[in-house]
């Protein structure tokens, strides 16, 4: 070989390794979730976007898909078993469907408010639900909330049971949730969250499950006349990571990424609090019937004894209800 044909070659050698050396430094992962970008894990997401490359040493960046734009929950996890999709910021209500015990977070009436619900993130039993999710393929990093759970009613507000007996109430598929409306006497109607503003504009629904960040972000006030502030479930977020994608990763990465995400879930909580009472500020200004309803585990102390006797069989719930009564006292 000529000199020149050895610079040459050592030149396209250069250029490969410092090709590759790029690509792997540019990875890019990808984040599903549903809500809009107004919505207080959304901005979580970005947050975590934003910091990653810094973090990781440019290693790792995240491009986030809101709004539900990859498809329903259920879909993304699917992607997720599949490897087309690294992460998801995603309800613990259909993560329970992967983790069951997730369900005790749904105990009515357990929390008294969000800042309650993001103390109990901190509980043994809570970081022992997350571990449930390495059998479902996915690594689980943290929490995150959104407001308390309230109930918005196309017309009238409702302020007992008997004012939603046989009313299609929109609300997140899956047991606990089920069952507490199953017991208060509605017809629990699951549609997909980007759906739900026709769904009320049409009749189709009578009223939806919903936190106060969901509402003001989609705008349902527009389609809907009566709010009853019943703070009946807490509402948390769950940060999945596929395994095929943790384990892809090297140590760093792994270090970098989990930093990251629990520095943008524990400030999402944060802004959470200020953001239950901003948002029903903002709810009273529009056209709005607002009632609420203080004595709620009385009032709905059928529903919430339905939940209880549905999911008493799961140990971790158990424990988890009695590391959060401890915390209260």
């Amino acid at each position: 070989m000529t000199i020149a044909g050895f610079c040459r070659s050592a030149l396209l050698a250069a250029l490969m390794t410092s090709a590759a050396a790029f690509a792997a430094e540019a990875r890019e992962l990808r984040m599903g979730l549903i809500t809009p970008p107004s919505h207080v894990w959304t901005k979580v997401a970005n947050r975590i976007a934003e910091k990653l490359p810094e973090a990781s040493g440019g290693a790792l960046t995240l491009v986030v898909f809101p709004a539900g734009q990859l498809g329903s929950e259920q879909e993304m996890f699917q992607q997720m078993s599949t490897g087309l999709l690294d992460s998801g910021l995603m309800t613990a209500a259909i993560t329970s469907l992967r983790a069951p015990s997730l369900q005790g977070w749904f105990t009515p009436y357990l929390f008294a408010d969000v800042s309650a619900a993001i103390e109990a993130a901190d509980t043994p039993a809570a970081g022992e639900m997350l571990g449930e999710l390495d059998r479902a393929g996915l690594h689980g990093l943290g929490y995150t909330f959104a407001g308390m759970r309230q109930i918005l009613m196309k017309d009238a507000p409702a302020t007992d049971p008997q004012e939603l007996a046989n009313k299609k109430i929109r609300i997140v598929p899956f047991p606990a949730m089920k069952v507490w409306w199953q017991a208060v006497g509605a017809v629990p109607t699951p549609v997909n969250l980007t759906e739900v503003y026709q769904a009320l504009q049409t009749g189709l629904l009578d009223g939806i499950d919903i936190d106060l960040d969901a509402l003001v972000g989609l705008k349902f006030n527009e389609v809907a006349n009566g709010l009853t502030i019943s703070n009946h479930m807490a509402f948390p977020a769950v940060m999945v990571v596929s395994d095929m994608t943790w384990n892809g990763m090297s140590a760093d990465e792994q270090q970098a990424f989990s930093e990251v995400t629990a520095e943008a879930l524990a400030w999402g909580s944060a802004q959470q609090i200020a953001a239950e009472a901003s948002n029903l500020a903002s709810l009273r200004e529009t056209d709005l019937t607002i009632v609420e309803i203080g004595n709620g585990a009385e009032v709905f102390a059928g529903a919430n004894a339905a939940v209880d006797e549905s999911f008493a069989r799961y140990p971790l719930i158990a424990q988890f209800r009695t590391e959060v009564a401890g915390q209260a006292k």
